[in-house]
């Protein structure tokens, strides 16, 4: 696999192999550490966007795999600006050994993948957010030990990483619902290609306005900021859409009760997401965003043909 710039990219055995790889190298991990299957290895980390967790878990994943990582922030490059995309990728291409890019438009790290001769990881696009995906499903995989016929669902604005969880569960024969408010559900393409995918595994995908009925016998509950990076001029007029898709006690009650809820961070506490149900004994916000440096690792060890 030289590059992972989506879920959907990659068969369900592929998806499954890299969760039983990061569940392999976490449990190493916690046992004393791993083995540097990256040593000499260095990572170009290409930011757009800033963040807390991609930076970080990326850092600290190739650290523990005996590797190195390079930041690079918007200011160094200008990506697509300062210079062309092509040129960024051939340059960096002769300097590192792959690239892992945060970007606005999906389309750039396309570019950088096309024109790289090294792999390329999508860190986060206005598309989909797949690094995101595999630590969800691997959070729920590790809790669960299964995703087959469990029914996840999303609820707030259908983004990036609605996309992602979306075509995860599909992959992997989860039961997605999602609710969202009218002009903000998710982009037909992508529930489209979910579909498609779903007619092998069985997965359903539901799409609703209802959030009450989208929580209802899940499994897991998940959400996310009202308003993404880049989409601040809108947030006066989110803020009067959302309310009635917070994710509070209430709700939280109508899904199983052995229901967890999920988040990728960073949370606008009472927005989306109640203080009550963020550090209830539903939540699984913390394990989930340390799992990202876990997913990252599979990611990390499988695209350089080492693990």
């Amino acid at each position: 696999m030289k590059d992972f710039l989506a879920i959907s990219d990659h068969s369900p055995q592929e998806i499954q192999a890299l969760l039983d790889l990061a569940v392999r190298l976490k449990q190493e991990r916690m046992a004393g550490g791993n083995q540097p299957l990256l040593r000499g290895k260095v990572l170009a980390m290409v930011f757009q966007k800033p963040s807390l967790r991609t930076r970080v878990s990326f850092d600290m994943a190739m650290r523990h795999l005996g590797g190195d990582a390079l930041y690079l922030s918007p200011a160094e490059i200008g990506l697509g600006k300062r210079e062309s995309i092509s040129d960024v990728a051939r340059v960096l291409s002769g300097y590192v050994d792959a690239i892992m890019a945060r970007v606005f438009e999906h389309e750039h790290v396309q570019q950088l993948a096309l024109g790289s001769s090294i792999p390329v990881i999508n860190g986060l696009s206005d598309y989909n957010h797949p690094c995101q995906g595999l630590a969800d499903i691997l959070t729920i995989y590790e809790h669960f030990g299964d995703l087959k016929n469990l029914k996840v669902a999303f609820v707030g604005d259908g983004n990036n990483v609605a996309v992602s969880l979306m075509h995860a569960c599909a992959k992997l024969g989860a039961h997605f619902s999602i609710a969202s408010p009218e002009k903000y559900e998710l982009r037909t393409d992508a529930v489209e290609l979910a579909r498609k995918i779903a007619v092998d595994t069985r997965s359903q995908i539901e799409l609703l306005h209802d959030p009450h009925l989208a929580v209802k016998d899940a499994h897991v509950i998940y959400t996310d900021t009202w308003t993404s990076m880049g989409q601040e001029e809108e947030m006066r007029i989110r803020e009067q859409v959302f309310p009635p898709y917070q994710v509070n006690a209430s709700l939280v009650a109508e899904a199983r009760p052995d229901v967890i809820v999920m988040h990728c961070l960073p949370a606008h506490r009472g927005q989306e997401i109640t203080d009550e149900v963020a550090d209830g004994s539903h939540s699984f916000l913390f394990p989930q965003a340390h799992n990202r440096m876990h997913a990252q690792k599979a990611i990390l060890a499988r695209v350089f043909g080492l693990a």
